[in-house]
């Protein structure tokens, strides 16, 4: 099987336009997947557990009659953990210390700062209440999607985690479940779909309302976490998975070839891009990829995924690399080359960045530390990954003194008149009058 690359090249007259079209996904919500996420959430605001018992029975073909045949219970999370071998377990323990240690490097705290009159002014940083973590189940095996979740939720001091998985036919992955004892998830049920997304933002009779909800999904998943935005607080709509490698004459071509394999295998719209200034690389690479695709377990996926939306892309030199890659802005982004830190300061935009031969996309997915969930589809231009950050709440913190007050009183009272908002200005005026009572 030889795989279809699209061949780019930037000095191309027309290369913006075959950029636009590379990059190019429809990302577009049917009105009909609009209309049923639309009548489950309704319905499970309405209906509440009957409701997901209902949606559980049609959808998962699980038959449950009691709502609470949808919880499990804290020592099946340990008994999972337990049952894993103890390399496995010895596994996701430490991935789950070294996400924990990188997210506690993202805590805020609150702060003041003083005037001389001795008013003060500053910033409160509170966690959320609580937090839903939804996680794809059935057959897929998804723990570090749970860790990536979970622990920075817990290190912003979240009080209460759920998390939501789908059983289909009762199928739960020990490894999740594992997973879930380990990252601190509170309670976990066996719900999935647009009707555990509207369980989470609603609450129903057992499964408790939350504040904010993460984690990926299908697209009655993504769907549901949109309409219900606003209610809830959400992590991001994230598109298919992502990733551009730049490699120079110094890259190990099997091994960009298997990092580039590393996302197509996601499914049929992931995206793969290598850049390099050195043509030769470019076809090392695409021998090696066609060399090692008959060993990939997923190489159908693979395959499609890189005729529809794969490609290799020649630039004159690095520098037109840097800006090709701040114009993508890429979900991941490896630097599979020679002094890559030094590359560094010109990236702008990018979710993650892999520096040096030794760093591959698939460990910042599972153990290196910072967090899988990342900014799509050129988004990386405005948003974050996940991180503890995402947690935490800010309040605004307004003290002044009496003199700091009276002061305050008649600059607002004269910017309040400016707008010509009467009360605001009176009310403002007022603290300029008989301080004595301050």
């Amino acid at each position: 099987m030889s795989l279809s690359w699209r061949r780019l090249q930037a000095a191309d007259p027309d290369f913006g336009t075959q950029l636009r079209d590379l990059l190019q996904i429809d990302m577009a919500i049917s009105d009909e997947v609009e209309a049923r996420v639309r009548d489950i959430i309704v319905d499970v605001r309405q209906r509440g557990d009957a409701a997901l018992l209902e949606y559980t029975r049609r959808f998962d073909h699980l038959q449950v009659e009691r709502i609470e045949q949808l919880c499990v219970d804290r020592h099946e999370q340990e008994a999972a953990l337990a049952g894993l071998p103890a390399a496995a377990r010895a596994a996701l323990l430490e991935a789950a210390a070294r996400i924990r240690r990188y997210h506690e490097q993202q805590k805020q705290s609150s702060w003041r700062i003083h005037d001389e009159d001795g008013s003060w002014f500053g910033q409160q940083v509170r966690a959320l209440d609580s937090v839903g973590i939804y996680v794809p189940g059935g057959k897929a095996c998804y723990p570090s999607s749970v860790l990536m979740n979970a622990i920075p939720a817990r290190v912003a001091g979240v009080e209460q985690v759920i998390m939501c998985v789908p059983t289909p036919g009762g199928e739960i992955n020990p490894w999740v479940l594992a997973a879930a004892a380990v990252a601190g998830v509170d309670q976990v049920f066996r719900l999935g779909g647009a009707q555990a997304v509207a369980a989470l933002a609603y609450g129903t009779q057992c499964v408790p309302a939350v504040d904010k909800i993460v984690g990926p999904g299908n697209i009655y998943v993504a769907t549901a976490k949109r309409q219900v935005f606003g209610q809830v607080g959400i992590d991001m709509i994230a598109g298919p998975s992502e990733i551009l490698v730049y490699a120079d004459a110094s890259a190990r071509p099997d091994w960009v070839a298997m990092d580039l394999f590393s996302q197509a295998e996601h499914d049929e719209q992931a995206q793969a891009i290598l850049v390099s200034d050195d043509p030769q690389m470019l076809e090392a690479v695409a021998a090696a990829a066609n060399r090692l695709l008959p060993e990939m377990g997923r190489r159908d996926i693979i395959a499609a995924s890189i005729a529809a939306r794969g490609a290799m892309i020649l630039v004159a030199d690095r520098a037109q690399a840097m800006q090709l890659i701040n114009r993508v802005a890429p979900e991941h982004l490896e630097l599979a080359c020679a002094d890559a830190e030094a590359l560094l300061p010109q990236i702008r935009h990018a979710g993650a960045i892999f520096l040096g031969h030794a760093s591959a996309e698939a460990l910042g997915d599972y153990c290196a530390g910072p967090n899988h969930v990342l900014p799509t589809h050129g988004t990386a231009r405005f948003s974050s990954p996940l991180g503890v950050y995402d947690f935490q709440k800010r309040s605004s913190l307004i003290a002044p003194s009496a003199a700091g007050g009276a002061r305050l009183g008649q600059l607002a009272n004269i910017l309040a008149q400016a707008e010509g908002l009467d009360a605001h200005a009176r009310s403002a005026a007022l603290r300029t009058q008989a301080p004595e009572l301050l």
